[in-house]
């Protein structure tokens, strides 16, 4: 897996996941990537901080101390991004992600992956021509934004998924 710093044409910057960079350049090419902000389908890559090593004489993780996040904000503070020493460690960032993809892993353990068919299957359970069942698969930004316009319960995915024919 490979992480990618993207950035839409309306300037919101969001990260996003990928198999490889080949992937990436898969799913921008066929117009598959869109800002989870507002919609818009101009993806590129922004600039992205370099992940460096730290030295070996350094001490390590468990040695240093825990930070503590942040308390929420009251309500009539305007939402201001964290400084950097109040934002969660790695680690702590790992172990969310983490949680996130064995939940999403267990979701799809009794769904149906139906490919580039999903857009047409969902609006066929929803239009009543098909019974209901918990599918996945791939749809175009047009397509999710049609289905979500349309009342169609659907949502992406947080992670990539990698067709059956494709595991090894």
């Amino acid at each position: 897996m490979i992480v990618f710093d993207l950035r839409c044409g309306q300037g919101h910057v969001f990260e996003a996941w990928f198999g490889s960079s080949a992937a990436y350049e898969e799913q921008r090419a066929g117009g598959l990537l869109a800002c989870p902000m507002c919609g818009d389908g101009d993806v590129g890559k922004a600039l992205m901080a370099p992940n460096v090593a730290t030295k070996g004489n350094r001490k390590s993780d468990a040695a240093a101390p825990q930070q503590e996040v942040a308390s929420p904000r009251p309500a009539e503070t305007p939402a201001v991004p964290p400084a950097l020493d109040e934002a969660p460690s790695p680690k702590v960032v790992k172990a969310a992600l983490q949680t996130l993809a064995q939940m999403q892993a267990r979701a799809l353990e009794n769904s149906q992956w139906v490919g580039r068919s999903f857009a047409s299957r969902a609006r066929a359970m929803h239009d009543g021509e098909e019974d209901h069942a918990p599918i996945h698969g791939q749809a175009t930004a047009e397509e999710a934004r049609e289905m979500i316009e349309d009342g169609l319960a659907v949502a992406p995915l947080p992670f990539p998924v990698v067709p059956p024919e494709a595991r090894n």
